[in-house]
């Protein structure tokens, strides 16, 4: 069954998801031990024990996450057996694949993207978002967020050796490189036919911009995870990221962000969002 769900186009995690009466989604912890390849599921319990304090440490509700069950199993010659599982929510699946064998490969793939989802599931509720109609609206969160993390990024990039403004551009084009099939910064440019005064960010809509701000959150995360140090590695992680964000972009069905439309640069909209200024009245 796991070779089947992984030689598919089709991500592993993506075809487990469940839906149950309440049309919520979420994912079976046996399912889970057998795609992250633990032999036995005894195995994997103490996995899920280490997510589920990392739920709680992290002011989240353990039952909302993480459901005790009861399932059926078939035996053979219409012979059933009932067995516990769990019932796991996406977030539950982001904390279980934190806490797996980082050295299986299945893991790393899982852990990009449950990451991935969980942080679009959180922008998504976010009370600002929700309350956003137009693309517009949406563009101006979430490149406001990207600067945000951006500094966050280049802060954890400098712990990790990145220190000369030259190593970080090599280091964003890292980035950039693998999120966009082998293309820098110069090379998107070129695809997207933008002016070299304009900038990539400025001119993304609300999808790649979204793609974007999952590519610097993961990479800082990871840098400050693993403790990541030189500039080497540094760069080759944030490669990696970004590949496996663009992995499970596709296959998810997305198009590839190099292939979006370039938008109307995001500067001309928020000019015309800006409240404008009355000039104080001259004194007679």
């Amino acid at each position: 069954m796991t070779k089947k769900l992984i030689s598919t186009n089709k991500t592993a995690f993506e075809q487990l998801r469940k839906v149950d009466a309440n049309n919520n989604e979420y994912w079976s912890a046996r399912d889970l031990s057998s795609v992250l390849e633990y032999s036995e599921f005894r195995h994997f319990k103490p996995v899920i024990e280490r997510a589920k304090e990392a739920c709680k440490n992290s002011s989240n509700k353990v039952s909302d996450h993480f459901e005790d069950i009861l399932d059926m199993i078939e035996l053979g010659k219409g012979a059933k057996r009932e067995i516990d599982d769990i019932k796991l929510s996406r977030y539950a699946c982001y904390l279980i694949v934190q806490n797996a064998d980082p050295g299986k490969e299945i893991v790393a793939l899982g852990q990009t993207y449950f990451a991935v989802q969980t942080r679009l599931q959180e922008i998504q509720k976010m009370q600002s978002y929700q309350q956003l109609k137009t693309e517009a609206e949406k563009r101006i969160f979430l490149r406001k967020e990207l600067s945000e993390h951006n500094k966050q990024l280049a802060e954890a990039a400098k712990n990790a050796g990145v220190i000369e403004p030259i190593d970080y551009a090599i280091f964003q084009n890292h980035g950039y490189m693998g999120l966009y099939g082998g293309l820098d910064a110069k090379g998107i440019h070129e695809r997207k036919g933008l002016k070299k005064s304009e900038h990539i960010l400025d001119h993304m809509g609300s999808t790649e911009l979204a793609a974007n701000l999952f590519r610097a959150t993961q990479t800082e995360e990871k840098l400050r995870r693993e403790n990541i140090k030189g500039k080497t590695k540094a760069n080759q992680t944030h490669f990696e990221v970004g590949k496996k964000v663009r992995k499970t972009i596709q296959e998810l069905g997305g198009t590839m962000p190099e292939n979006l439309p370039v938008a109307d640069s995001i500067k001309k909209i928020q000019k015309k969002t800006e409240p404008k200024k009355i000039a104080p009245k001259k004194k007679k």
